[in-house]
């Protein structure tokens, strides 16, 4: 009997850990674009909603800039929960979970419900873009790339050709550091995004 309980207590041990991994590879992984919501029971001041970035990155207080592309909200919360260990008096309690980037359709979508929008200057990949409506700013950032090294972040226009006139001033460097949602706004039709070449001392 004794080598039969080895392998029963062998399995109860293993079971925790096998049905975690299988929890986590079922997970959502997490995409340029996407929003997550993360909330630090310990430390409510913490808690904030931020993009992921076209790199795939977010950037979190004590955590820095993280990779998270790729990755299941469990993991990142586990990888924020140890960035947060050292500075908070009790053990971390961190919940991180995911609005979408728009998924991917099924079917092709039709070009009639597509809208043009372009992209100009210091993207890795400018040019005219077809994106289904509610696309914002962000979003469409991804699919052109992301920025060059030479971008001048803090002077992205978006201007509007519908309502002559409008233009829209939008703080990449401020998104990054968390900034309202109302700086990633959502393009219309024939919105023309240009990022300027940053000066010499900018």
């Amino acid at each position: 009997m004794k080598p039969m309980m080895r392998i029963l207590t062998g399995l109860a041990l293993c079971l925790p850990l096998l049905w975690t991994s299988m929890a986590d590879a079922q997970e959502y992984r997490v995409r340029a674009g996407d929003r997550l919501t993360i909330e630090v029971l310990e430390d409510t001041t913490l808690n904030r909603t931020i993009p992921v970035l076209p790199g795939g990155t977010i950037t979190f207080p004590y955590a820095g800039s993280l990779q998270v592309s790729g990755q299941s909200p469990t993991a990142i919360g586990n990888r924020i929960s140890q960035s947060l260990a050292g500075v908070l008096a009790s053990p971390p309690t961190v919940f991180v979970s995911v609005t979408p980037l728009d998924p991917m359709p099924m079917v092709e979508t039709p070009q009639a419900m597509l809208i043009n929008v372009y992209v100009m200057g210091e993207a890795s990949s400018p040019g005219a873009k077809n994106v289904p409506p509610g696309t914002t700013f962000l979003q469409a950032l991804s699919q052109a790339g992301g920025l060059t090294p030479f971008a001048a972040t803090k002077r992205i226009q978006l201007r509007r050709p519908s309502m002559p006139g409008t233009v829209v001033s939008i703080n990449y460097d401020a998104i990054m550091r968390g900034a309202a949602m109302s700086q990633d706004p959502v393009l219309a039709e024939g919105d023309v995004i240009i990022i300027p070449e940053r000066s010499l001392f900018e």
